[in-house]
């Protein structure tokens, strides 16, 4: 089985200045936080929203495919339009 990575930072060896620029070079260091943060948002968003088409497409296309069937000239019933011949 694969094991999986955790893109968590640990946070140890820091005190109560974290973020913050209280020493020096933790302005430099947040900014980086900040940007792996917004990084983390859109590669999170860009996943959800993938599966969510995912879904809307395995369920919406065959109805789709219908519903223009149906709105075709000539104008078939849909038992013709559901039929294999």
């Amino acid at each position: 089985m694969a094991s999986r990575v955790s893109l968590k930072s640990g946070g140890g060896g820091r005190g109560k200045g974290g973020k913050g620029g209280g020493g020096g070079g933790g302005g430099a260091r947040a900014a980086e936080e900040e940007g792996w943060g917004t990084a983390q948002a859109i590669k999170e968003w860009s996943t959800w929203a993938m599966k969510k088409a995912k879904v809307i497409t395995h369920y919406g296309f065959i109805p789709l495919v219908i519903v223009i069937g149906m709105n075709s000239e000539p104008k078939p019933h849909l038992s013709q339009l559901l039929s294999p011949v």
